[in-house]
């Protein structure tokens, strides 16, 4: 087996886990793709909740979902993904978010780490026993850093009796790398 790039290996890890009729969090829609992702994933009886604070990114969301005729099984959120909580009072299987920003948009606009931090713990007490949260770390940007540092930090603390973590990363590449943090959720916090 060939080592698995970034994106594809979040994939691997919410192919691992997601099972139809699952309900399932795209923390960062971003331009959808993850979304049509776990909307595939999640099948007909399942549902996806996707975030996003951009109109921009909630529109390009909405449109991809449309061209797979995936829209039915997606609430699209016009909302902050610390505000999940809000929205979803049922058990997930999965959660993903990509830190950063939205590509192809304004640079300024990105993920934060007090957002992303509670955004991380609430979904860690919706997530059932078995699910899993994917956090994709782009960090090559101004403000970047300082998420990844304090993330890290985070779940480098979580109770590893509860929750497994994992990094995943390559070290021998240039220009700040983007880098998986996998969480496994083994019992209730």
């Amino acid at each position: 087996m060939k080592l698995q790039r970034v994106l594809q290996y979040a994939q691997f890890l919410l192919r691992q886990t997601v099972e139809e009729g699952d309900v399932v969090v795209d923390a960062t829609a971003g331009n959808g793709y993850d979304t049509v992702f776990l909307a595939q994933l999640v099948g007909e009886k399942g549902h996806v909740y996707a975030f996003d604070v951009q109109q921009q990114a909630v529109n390009s969301t909405k449109n991809r979902l449309h061209e797979e005729g995936l829209s039915e099984r997606v609430s699209v959120i016009l909302d902050g993904h610390e505000n999940v909580a809000h929205y979803i009072n049922e058990r997930i299987s999965a959660a993903i978010f990509n830190l950063g920003y939205l590509p192809g948009s304004e640079h300024d606009i990105i993920t934060k780490p007090n957002t992303t931090l509670k955004a991380i713990e609430s979904l860690l007490g919706l997530v059932k026993v078995g699910g899993m949260i994917v956090l994709v770390v782009y960090y090559g940007h101004e403000g970047g850093k300082e998420e990844r540092n304090q993330v890290i930090e985070y779940v480098s603390n979580l109770p590893q009796k509860k929750v497994h973590v994992l990094r995943y990363e390559f070290i021998n590449q240039k220009n700040d790398p983007p880098f998986i943090i996998a969480l496994e959720k083994m019992k209730e916090l």
